[in-house]
């Protein structure tokens, strides 16, 4: 709370936000303004949470090794090798919004704090609803319609399930779906998915068909779409 009370804002959204003219997020999202400043996600959804995607493998023996939140890489330059760590964020309140971002930097600490800035620079609102027709109950606890997307060779495929089946997606999309606030869906992959960064990526992306698909009256009230949050 006292980061928010020093906070200066240096654009004219974030003065807005700061002034108290722009209480609710969805004002920013529904008019396609660009958030150029992470505290005024965090002064508008102060319940955010936040958590890593395992891009990352420790060095093991015969190439093995346990996943690991940080992606080091090397770089062969005069003065010896050049380490670069990357970290890939997703942060949400499990209410309808959710953000995925990827910072690097010469140490863990910083590339997790870039990443975690840049994941709530990305907060999109998305879709929920019921379009299982194994289920039907009209309580938005899924997808409303089948999505795909795609991050260079990984593709996945979400499509609704029925209540009570849980999360039926690769690990790392379930922290995404999860932070997002969906309960329920199956899946399908494609591609190289073991690239877990693109795979992620993928999600996001399918993420975001639900914001810019329209869909009709009758639809929206048989698969009892909500979008953004519940609570209100």
């Amino acid at each position: 709370m006292s980061e928010l009370e020093d906070w200066v804002p240096k654009t004219k959204l974030g003065k807005m936000v700061k002034e108290g003219k722009i209480k609710n997020i969805d004002e920013i999202l529904d008019k396609g303004l660009r958030i150029r400043e992470p505290e005024i996600v965090d002064t508008l959804l102060p319940n955010l949470e936040t958590d890593l995607i395992l891009i990352g493998q420790s060095k093991g023996k015969f190439g093995g090794g346990k996943r690991r939140a940080f992606k080091q890489t090397q770089k062969k330059t005069g003065e010896g090798s050049k380490i670069k760590f990357s970290c890939l964020a997703v942060v949400g309140n499990k209410d309808g919004y959710v953000g995925l971002g990827i910072g690097d930097s010469g140490e863990t600490v910083p590339a997790k704090t870039k990443a975690i800035r840049n994941a709530k620079l990305n907060i999109i609102k998305i879709k929920r609803g019921c379009g299982s027709w194994e289920c039907a109950c009209g309580d938005p606890h899924s997808i409303p319609f089948t999505i795909e997307g795609k991050t260079g060779s990984a593709k996945i495929v979400i499509k609704p399930a029925p209540k009570g089946l849980r999360l039926c997606i690769a690990d790392e999309c379930k922290k995404i779906l999860k932070l997002a606030g969906i309960k329920d869906v199956w899946s399908k992959t494609f591609g190289q998915t073991c690239t877990r960064q693109n795979l992620a990526f993928a999600c996001f992306n399918a993420l975001k068909q639900l914001t810019k698909s329209k869909v009709n009256e009758k639809f929206s009230r048989h698969a009892g779409i909500k979008e953004g949050s519940l609570s209100e």
